[in-house]
């Protein structure tokens, strides 16, 4: 296969420091980095261990090496979920998001050809979280934002939220929906199943509640992104759309499109660590829906990210479409600008 241009769209990021939280707003449960050796650190809740970081987490130049090592070209930069702090005071929330967009925008800035930015918004406060999304596109020059799968308990659905949906197609901001706070999460303590089962669960109801809520319908232009593969959507659409056919009365309240009707409507990640999975998933959305992501620079995603797309039987074609094609789509960029110099050609291609 040629080489390919490949965008990763599912890349994590902090600051090296940021201000003592507990400090600047008078209550604990904001995350801190302890460094407490080089190019390591602790990320810390209050006194509570939460993980343990590399330099990879914060330094672009780090980064860069290892994504040349893998080929990767462009990585798409969000914060860390456990940074979104819904549950804190809007005001306080409104201000960390400042602090946390300015720096990717001036990783960004330094590095224009490697990295694309995504902000993060206080959604608590719908006229907050759309100022700084205005902020994030018209000044910071953001390809658009990352959100939560839920909203402090509320779904993506929330009357409250869509304002912020609404300027988001306005502004032709991006979407990238990452699960957090993941339901039941202190009733499955054991075997990391949080992670394992809760998260793609929380995926799945932010497609649900997006769908069924109607948000999808009323936003068309709307370009929403899910991560690890749309969680367990993909693997239980026929029992949504079953449920949506035999109880209409309970599934289709808001919206009365059939949920299959969407597939290939938004875009999901191909973070799905199995090549069956990710042939599934393929044949289900199209590869113009499937991004390159990897959870870059955690252990949980794809440690080589691209391996399982190169490795499948596909044309060259869909395997571009699967690296790079469908992100540039979701992300309404060109390639062109991610090109080298020397590759960039002096006149707009004819159509």
């Amino acid at each position: 296969m040629h080489q390919s241009l490949k965008i990763d769209i599912h890349t994590h990021i902090l600051p090296e420091r940021w201000p003592d939280l507990r400090e600047r707003y008078g209550y604990g449960g904001f995350v801190r980095l302890e460094h407490h050796k080089p190019c390591c650190a602790r990320m810390m809740m209050d006194d509570r261990f939460f993980r343990e970081v590399q330099d990879n987490t914060w330094d672009p130049k780090v980064r860069m090496k290892e994504c040349s090592h893998h080929g990767v070209q462009v990585q798409v930069l969000s914060t860390v979920p456990v940074m979104f702090s819904y549950w804190a005071k809007a005001e306080h929330t409104w201000d960390l998001s400042k602090i946390l967009n300015d720096h990717i925008a001036g990783v960004v800035a330094d590095y224009p050809t490697r990295f694309v930015g995504l902000g993060t918004l206080p959604m608590q406060d719908s006229k907050l979280a759309i100022k700084e999304l205005e902020r994030c596109v018209k000044e910071l020059g953001m390809a658009g934002v990352q959100i939560g799968s839920n909203v402090n308990d509320l779904n993506l659905d929330d009357d409250a939220l869509f304002p912020i949906f609404e300027a988001a197609a306005d502004l032709g901001a991006a979407i990238f929906v990452h699960p957090w706070d993941m339901m039941g999460e202190k009733k499955m303590r054991k075997y990391w199943l949080p992670w394992l089962v809760g998260m793609p669960a929380e995926t799945s109801r932010a497609i649900c509640s997006m769908i069924f809520g109607g948000v999808l319908e009323r936003l068309p232009n709307l370009r929403v992104a899910f991560a690890h593969g749309g969680g367990s959507f993909p693997f239980t659409i026929g029992r949504i759309q079953h449920g949506f056919d035999v109880r209409p009365d309970l599934c289709a309240v808001d919206n009365n499109v059939p949920p299959v009707n969407y597939l290939g409507k938004f875009w999901i990640d191909s973070l799905v660590h199995c090549p069956n999975t990710l042939d599934y998933v393929v044949k289900q959305f199209g590869a113009d829906k499937i991004a390159l992501g990897s959870d870059y620079p955690f252990p949980l995603g794809e440690l080589e990210p691209g391996k399982l797309i190169e490795s499948m039987p596909y044309p060259d074609a869909v395997k571009e479409m699967l690296l790079s094609g469908s992100a540039l789509q979701w992300l309404g960029l060109q390639k062109e600008q991610f090109l080298p110099n020397s590759l960039k050609t002096s006149h707009s291609p004819s159509l």
